[in-house]
Parts: C-alpha cells; structure tokens; sequence
C-alpha cells in the first residue's frame, strides 16, 4: 500500500497512524508544505491522509500552496482515492467538496465528548473522549453523511461516499504529539468554555489514549477495506 501523508506544520506528525501504517508494511510518503509544495501523481496512491494545521483554508495569500493542495484533494475525490482528513485536514475536504468553512462560535480545545450520529456508514460510538484542538468548522457537504457532533460543534466528522472521512478531531494523538502541540500553540490556552488548561490537558489516561487510537485504527482499516 502506497500512503502519502500531507502535512501543514512541522510540529502536528502523524502520532498513532505510524504504528498502522508499520503493521501493514506501507510505503509511506509525505508532502510537507512548510517545506516544499512537490506532489505525487495520484496513479501512485492507494491512501491520502490530511494533516492539521493552524491556518485556515482562506488563508491562500499567506499559504499559496493551499490553491494546488484543494486543486489535489478535488482530484484525488474525482479518483476515489481513500482518504482522511484531520481538522485542517476535515477542513480542506470539505472545502474540497464545495461546502462552507467558517469559524465556529467557540474554540474547541482539549479532552471533549462527540457524540455519534446514527447512520448507516461508519459507526462511531454513542460517546467517545476525543481530542480537540480547532476554531473553524464546515457546512455538511453535500452528499456527504455527518457521522458526530459535539456541544460546541455540531460538524465533528463526515463520510463521503465509501472511503472518505474528514474528523475535525484528533484522534492520532498520542502523549507526544499533545507537547507537541502545545509548545507551539501554548497561546491559544486562553480560559474560555471549551478551552482546557494546559494541566487538564496533559492528564489524559493512557486509557484515554489508547480507546482513540484504536477507533482511528478502525476508521483506517474502514477507508482501506482491510
């Protein structure tokens, strides 16, 4: 399995999908736009997945490879290469999709529940602690099938056809991709009804790690057939 991996930011990696993508022998490749905007022909991909990022998908004359990065995802979509998308990511998707991105009423950071939406594709369960570090959200594209919603946020993941999936959450995260985060975006920890502090952050069980990994595990394997 050919996997490229599109990262927005040096310090939002991959997290738990490394694990997945060793058991399955992968060829991993990566396009990592705060060093070069080189994309691969889509021929040569069985799997795309979308990384976060702090900028916005409006934000093309600060980032100009977010035009090509769109024109890609559009591309791949019309192929029906799996994919995922994580926050940014989820974001980039769905704009790829034609709906709307705009910023949510409240930032959304730290340990919250979704709660899922029943349907007849991907199943997530009733609830789930899930990580959040995102203030923009989408309108539902269209034809696609919202999968959860949270309090703060009613868009919290989608489905588009059989093996496409954007989360708006971050479901990869591991303790090291949390620092991570932190040390670079610590600013944003500011009090406010859905932000955590830094502590209540950092407190998460390893139960708590390990049940999100693993439904990212399903969600890959689903997109995957495997």
């Amino acid at each position: 399995m050919n996997v490229h991996i599109l990262q927005h930011v040096s310090f939002e990696g991959i997290g738990s999908i490394d694990k997945w993508l060793n058991q399955r022998n992968a060829n991993v490749s990566y396009t990592r736009f705060y060093e070069s905007n080189d994309l691969p022909a889509l021929s040569k991909i069985d799997l795309i997945i979308i990384m976060g990022g702090p900028m916005s998908v409006h934000d093309e004359l600060e980032f100009p490879w977010l035009v090509e990065e769109k024109r890609f995802l559009r591309e791949a979509i019309s192929a029906g290469i799996p994919m995922l998308g994580i926050c940014l990511g989820a974001q980039l998707l769905a704009s790829a999709l034609g709906a709307e991105i705009y910023k949510n009423s409240q930032k959304e950071i730290g340990w919250f529940d979704i709660t899922k939406v029943p349907n007849t594709d991907f199943q997530f369960p009733d609830t789930l602690k899930v990580f959040h570090w995102h203030g923009e959200t989408f309108t539902l594209p269209e034809g696609a099938v919202q999968l959860a919603q949270s309090v703060a946020c009613e868009q919290q993941a989608f489905q588009y056809g059989k093996n496409i999936i954007g989360l708006q959450f971050h479901l990869e995260t591991t303790p090291e991709t949390i620092d991570s985060m932190i040390a670079n975006c610590n600013e944003e920890l500011v009090a406010d009804n859905f932000i955590q502090s830094k502590s209540i952050i950092k407190s998460a069980t390893f139960k708590d790690y390990e049940k999100i990994n693993k439904q990212m595990s399903s969600i890959l394997n689903y997109i995957t057939n495997f």
